[in-house]
């Protein structure tokens, strides 16, 4: 069973918002994810109460940044696995978005950097070709909660992560959601006896800006429908 944290999905949620929208307004449209992304993938780390998170990527993004959020909000850490040639200037980012302190900047190659990490807790690869599915093979995690894993840019013609996973897994319940607009998918690994069940209603959270008076209202997306 998955013990959820809506205090800490909100404010991973909010958190990386705010982030996203500095950055977006300092560097313009910055390696920007899909809309509502960046805040959905924090909110489902931090509620998650995820210590260790590894993302596989051709270089920083927003969603580096949502996961950083999410690390602060657990008291986890971020391993961040870049080519050494984009290291400077993702160190950069990062320090000025002030998560220094939770990210781990590696350059390996990650075929053989990820047999060294165990029980990952939440894994994001960047798949833009076949070798994702390599890598999932590769990726060690508990069976004794639960585990996201999530692709970016997935392309139509290839597989969904649940058929990687259970291959590894068989013992194993893996639930998928695709989410075609974004080109990514979600899955959440578990125990075949898991008996979570509850349906949590959506959350609403009310922030004021003080810059401009104006109050405004933001949904964290429920959680609940990626496990039907």
């Amino acid at each position: 069973m998955m013990e959820w944290s809506s205090k800490s999905a909100s404010r991973a949620y909010l958190d990386t918002l705010q982030l996203c929208e500095n950055k977006k307004r300092e560097d313009g449209i910055w390696r920007v994810g899909n809309p509502e992304s960046n805040e959905l993938i924090s909110a489902l780390a931090a509620g998650m109460k995820a210590k260790l998170m590894v993302e596989v990527s051709s270089c920083v993004s927003l969603y580096t940044i949502a996961l950083a959020v999410a690390a602060r909000q657990t008291g986890g850490r971020l391993i961040c696995v870049i080519p050494k040639s984009v290291l400077d200037e993702s160190k950069e980012a990062i320090m000025n978005s002030g998560l220094e302190e939770q990210v781990e900047f590696r350059t390996e190659e990650p075929s053989k950097l990820l047999s060294f990490y165990h029980n990952i807790d939440f894994f994001l690869v960047h798949c833009k070709d076949d070798n994702y599915s390599r890598l999932l093979n590769l990726v060690d995690v508990s069976m004794k909660r639960s585990v996201i894993v999530v692709a970016k840019h997935v392309l139509s013609h290839q597989k969904g992560l649940r058929w990687y996973i259970r291959g590894k897994h068989e013992k194993s319940q893996v639930r998928s959601l695709s989410h075609p607009g974004n080109a990514m998918e979600v899955s959440r690994i578990c125990m075949n006896d898991d008996s979570d069940k509850k349906r949590r209603k959506s959350s609403w959270i009310a922030k004021f800006d003080e810059e401009s008076g104006e109050e405004h209202i933001y949904r964290v997306p429920q959680v609940h429908w990626f496990w039907s």
